[in-house]
């Protein structure tokens, strides 16, 4: 079973409810009528619903079974803008205001998350929204977990015929959102890649903290930021499994990794990727995914209280099933 497969069938045993703003996009039309048929999670679609519809019918696809809900006529719109303008009224927010942002399906749709009464339990955005306005929303209403210092996205790469990592499965991290990290930020982006990567991958995360250099072979800036992060996420987390500095091809290849670094306990085993910044990261998951042809999932947020996922604009439906199964599995570890 891959591992697409394998998020479907855990996310079957505890069924959770996934929000999608973005209903009136063809694409996540037919992700909803993957996931409803497959019976992997309910689906509720947020805007129009004539449009929605209609839309539907017009490119026969099935979405009989999920709830459509528009925040123009929904009885929810008052209690909502009323909820976002306590959230915000620190921040300069008005009444007036939550009530318009709150017509927004994102906004809506976080707070449909945000409220215990409506059984929402994650949220998939992004195929036609930037990261930042699935994001925004995200951090405003939802806040961070409490046990996380840095939010950050990362992808799960699944490479197929790939030896490497865990037969061919790794998390590439943060390929979404933090530009340019620093050593600490990085540290703390290691700690929640390696979560994720168990969590979903129910294997040892094997972390390698990636530069262009391997255990001093260059010297700069650059270097001695990836080698100060390595020493931060060893201090703190000295029982993962991590090391630092190493290019890929000694973080990932064993006959590599014997001869750049013959002492490491990760080089050439590594499942968990970690870049300098969001350069290499949006770089690298997409040479791998489109050159590799690699199943791409993201980028996934990790750090936020309840699952919120985007969606790179290019994806496919099938993507987006994809990331409603993960967000669903994602959900059954909330308390």
């Amino acid at each position: 079973m891959n591992f697409i497969e394998n998020i479907k069938e855990r996310a079957r045993k505890d069924i959770k409810t996934i929000v999608l703003p973005e209903a009136e996009d063809i694409r996540t039309l037919k992700a909803t009528e993957v996931a409803l048929k497959e019976k992997y999670a309910n689906i509720i679609l947020v805007g129009n619903e004539q449009k929605i519809l209609e839309k539907a019918k017009n490119n026969q696809i099935d979405i009989k079974g999920s709830t459509i809900i528009d925040p123009e006529i929904s009885e929810n719109h008052e209690k909502y803008a009323t909820l976002l303008y306590e959230l915000r009224k620190n921040k300069g927010m008005t009444i007036e205001k939550a009530k318009e942002i709150t017509l927004d399906p994102v906004y809506f749709g976080m707070l449909m998350v945000k409220d215990d009464e409506t059984k929402a339990d994650g949220l998939v955005s992004g195929a036609i929204h930037s990261t930042a306005d699935t994001l925004r929303p995200a951090l405003q209403i939802l806040k961070t977990s409490p046990d996380t210092k840095l939010v950050s996205a990362f992808f799960v790469m699944v490479v197929p015929e790939c030896e490497y990592g865990e037969n061919g499965t790794f998390v590439f991290g943060d390929c979404g959102l933090n530009s340019n990290p620093t050593e600490e930020e990085l540290s703390e982006i290691a700690i929640s890649s390696s979560k994720s990567f168990k969590q979903l991958v129910g294997k040892e995360p094997k972390v390698a903290m990636l530069s262009y250099s391997t255990y001093g072979s260059a010297k700069s800036s650059l270097t001695e930021k990836v080698i100060k992060a390595t020493e931060i996420l060893k201090e703190k987390e000295p029982e993962l499994k991590a090391d630092g500095e190493l290019q890929l091809d000694a973080a990932i290849i064993p006959e590599v990794a014997k001869s750049k670094a013959p002492e490491s306990d990760i080089a050439g085993n590594a499942n968990v990727l970690i870049f300098p910044d969001l350069d290499a990261g949006n770089i690298g998951y997409k040479l791998v995914q489109r050159l590799a042809k690699a199943e791409a999932y993201g980028p996934l947020c990790q750090g936020i209280s309840k699952p919120v996922n985007d969606l790179s604009r290019g994806c496919s439906y099938e993507d987006i099933a994809g990331v409603i199964a993960i967000t669903a599995v994602q959900a059954q570890t909330i308390k």
